[in-house]
C-alpha cells in the first residue's frame, strides 16, 4: 500500500485550491443536464493539468479525461466518478460562497465531489511515476434527475477506450462526523422506483355524494392498502419501502372532484421484491378503484437499481480509509434506502462507493442532505481525496 503520509502531505498542499474550487462551484450551481458552466470549469482545470484525451458533452454535459502512469508495469484501467449537478432548492446559508443562482443549490455535496476529483487529477498528474496503468476521470451530470447521467455516459462508451476494469466513487455524509470513512460491501443503497396513480370517478355536489363516485375516498383506501404490500406481502427479513408522498384532488370545499392523483416512491434491494412491488401496487390500486365504482390507471417507473459494492474492492477502500483516518474511525455502513445512479457503473464493473463524514456540530455543519442549510466541514474533502488516492494507487499496484 502507498505511504499515506506522503499522500497526506501533498493533499495538505492542495487543500487551499480544493476549497477554492468547491466554493466556486457552490456559488454557481446548475441543475441536472444543465451543468454547462460547471463542465467548462472542469475542462479548463483538466487542460491546465495536462490531462490527456479530455472529452466533453458526454451524456449532454459529462466530462472525461485520462491520466496515464509512467511506472513500468502491465497497468490496469480504473474509473473514478464525481457527480456535478445541484438541486432546485433556495439556499438559506449566510456564507460568502452562497449560491448566486436563486432557487438552485448544492445541497448534497456534489460541489465537493467535483472538487475532490479535480484534486485527484492534480495529485495523479504530479505523481505519474508512482503508478502504471490509466485513471479515467469521470465528471457526471444529473445524478439527482432520473434517469440520471450515469446511464447516459455508459451508453456513450465511458467504460470503453480504454476498457475500464474497476470503478470508484465517494459521497460526503453529513450523518457522520468529519474524520470518519464509511464503507460497506454488497447492497449499500436501494433501488428507487416511482408510481403515479390516476383515479377517475364522478364529480358533483358535496351535499349529494350518493350521486357521485368520490375519487378522494378511493384514493384514501388505496393509500392505506398500499402499506400492506410491505407489511403483508414482503418477507419480514427483506427490506422495502412504499411511501405515498403526493395526494392531489379537488379545489373547492363543497365539490367532489372527478379525479385524484397519487404519487409515491418505492425502495427495494432484491430484484424479485422489486417485481413484487410493481405487481401488487398495480393490483391493489386498480382492484380497489373497481370495487368502489371508479377506475385507476397506474404508471410505474423503474428508477436507479440498487448500489451493490464489490466485496474485494470495498475491502481495498476500507484499508485505504483506515490508513487515512485510523481503523477506529472506519464505519461499516448498513444498507440504506437512499438511491444513487453510480449503481449503473457497479452493474457493469466491480468497484466500491464509499462515504466521507462531513458533519461538525461545533462549526454548525449539522443539516442533512437536501436541506436549504446543508453545508459541509471542508476538512472532510482532504480525508476524501487522500482515501481515494490511496485506494486508486493500491488498486493499480495490486
Amino acid at each position: 500500500m502507498p505511504q499515506v503520509e506522503e499522500i497526506r502531505k501533498e493533499v495538505d498542499e492542495l487543500m487551499p485550491g480544493l476549497v477554492a474550487d468547491r466554493r466556486h462551484l457552490h456559488e454557481h450551481p446548475e441543475l441536472g443536464f444543465q451543468e454547462f458552466e460547471t463542465a467548462e470549469f472542469v475542462r479548463q482545470r483538466l487542460e491546465q493539468l495536462g490531462v490527456e484525451d479530455i472529452r466533453t458533452g458526454i451524456g449532454v454535459t459529462g466530462v472525461t479525461g485520462l491520466i496515464t502512469g509512467t511506472k513500468p508495469g502491465p497497468g490496469k484501467n480504473v474509473l473514478v466518478r464525481a457527480d456535478m449537478d445541484a438541486l432546485p432548492i433556495l439556499e438559506e446559508n449566510d456564507v460568502e460562497y452562497k449560491s448566486q443562482n436563486p432557487g438552485v443549490m448544492h445541497a448534497c455535496g456534489h460541489d465537493a465531489h467535483t472538487a475532490i476529483l479535480m484534486g485527484l487529477a492534480r495529485y495523479l498528474s504530479d505523481n505519474k511515476d508512482k503508478f502504471s496503468g490509466t485513471v479515467k476521470l469521470c465528471f457526471q451530470p444529473a445524478e439527482e434527475l432520473p434517469p440520471g447521467g450515469a446511464q447516459a455516459m455508459i451508453k456513450e462508451g465511458v467504460l470503453n477506450d480504454p476498457p475500464i476494469e474497476a470503478v470508484f466513487g465517494l459521497h460526503m455524509a453529513n450523518q457522520e462526523q468529519v474524520g470518519k470513512i464509511i464503507v460497506g460491501s454488497g447492497p449499500v443503497m436501494a433501488a428507487a422506483d416511482g408510481y403515479t396513480i390516476t383515479i377517475s370517478g364522478k364529480g358533483g355536489h358535496g351535499a349529494y355524494p350518493h350521486g357521485c363516485i368520490d375519487p378522494v375516498i378511493v384514493g384514501a383506501q388505496i393509500v392505506v392498502a398500499l402499506q400492506t404490500v410491505v407489511s403483508r406481502n414482503t418477507d419480514p427479513m427483506d427490506s422495502a419501502v412504499v411511501s405515498n408522498c403526493v395526494f392531489q384532488s379537488g379545489e373547492a370545499f363543497n365539490v367532489i372532484p372527478d379525479t385524484a392523483v397519487l404519487k409515491g416512491t418505492v425502495r427495494t434491494f432484491k430484484p424479485e421484491t422489486r417485481d413484487l412491488m410493481e405487481k401488487r401496487i398495480t393490483e391493489i390500486a386498480t382492484d380497489i378503484a373497481t370495487a368502489l365504482g371508479a377506475t385507476a390507471k397506474v404508471e410505474y417507473v423503474r428508477g436507479y437499481p440498487p448500489t451493490v459494492n464489490d466485496e474485494a474492492m470495498t475491502e481495498l477502500a476500507r484499508q485505504a480509509g483506515a490508513a487515512v483516518v485510523g481503523e477506529e474511525n472506519v464505519v461499516t455502513r448498513p444498507p440504506a434506502m437512499g438511491a444513487e445512479d453510480f449503481s449503473y457503473f457497479l452493474e457493469e464493473k466491480p468497484g466500491s462507493y464509499f462515504f466521507v463524514g462531513s458533519k461538525n456540530e461545533e462549526k454548525g455543519f449539522v443539516w442533512g442532505h437536501h436541506h436549504p442549510k446543508f453545508d459541509i466541514d471542508e476538512e472532510s474533502m482532504g480525508h476524501g481525496l487522500t482515501a481515494m488516492a490511496m485506494g486508486v494507487l493500491t488498486y493499480l499496484e495490486d
